[in-house]
């Protein structure tokens, strides 16, 4: 039995598509990074987001934020990835954690701030999923290896019905993004195309 989308219980979630990521001023490139790669994410996410405001699908999306003291980053951050820090990258209250004005959030739409990869570890979006009802989530975002991948292994977890959108997410290297849509297709999610979730979403 294949699992299905339609547009009955479904939200999307829109995954960390901020101006860290996004922005050639951003602070991954101030740390180093190509982030070239990430533009492709920009437009697939914003034509699923029209998709899914036509639809009348709730829409979520997910900001990377710590706190302006780095007190919150924990020990992954400190010693795996320090950069974070020393570049003052991600602090709350900054044009850095704001989401891309090409996908920025409309009116009512819900914008959860986390501190860690998953959109699920230490905030209200199980909560949120649950009062209204969702039982299947459609995520796009980026990166597809750390955050998407963090975030739709949990909503599987929690026995949400997964979708991830592969040509609506991007990552800095190709091989980590094959391998994480590898992964996740393997016992995940379904892993599906724009088009594909505009033809089950289509009034």
């Amino acid at each position: 039995m294949v699992m299905e989308l339609t547009r009955d219980r479904s939200a999307l979630l829109v995954v960390d598509m901020q101006n860290a990521f996004l922005s050639p001023e951003g602070s991954m490139v101030r740390r180093g990074f190509d982030t070239t790669p990430l533009q492709s994410a920009v437009e697939p996410c914003a034509r699923l987001l029209s998709i899914a405001r036509a639809a009348q699908v709730p829409v979520v999306h997910t900001r990377y934020v710590y706190r302006p003291d780095y007190k919150d980053v924990g020990v992954r951050v400190r010693e795996l990835f320090p950069g974070v820090i020393e570049t003052k990258g991600l602090a709350a209250g900054t044009w850095d954690v704001e989401i891309d004005e090409r996908v920025a959030a409309a009116p009512g739409e819900i914008v959860i701030d986390k501190n860690r990869p998953s959109a699920f570890i230490g905030t209200p979006l199980e909560t949120i999923l649950r009062s209204m009802r969702i039982e299947s989530l459609v995520i796009c975002g980026v990166t597809t290896n750390i955050c998407v991948e963090s975030s739709a292994r949990d909503a599987s977890q929690f026995d949400y019905r997964t979708f991830v959108v592969s040509d609506a997410t991007a990552e800095m290297e190709q091989s980590r993004y094959e391998s994480a849509l590898k992964t996740l297709a393997f016992l995940f999610a379904r892993v599906m195309t724009v088009s594909d979730v505009e033809g089950s979403w289509s009034p």
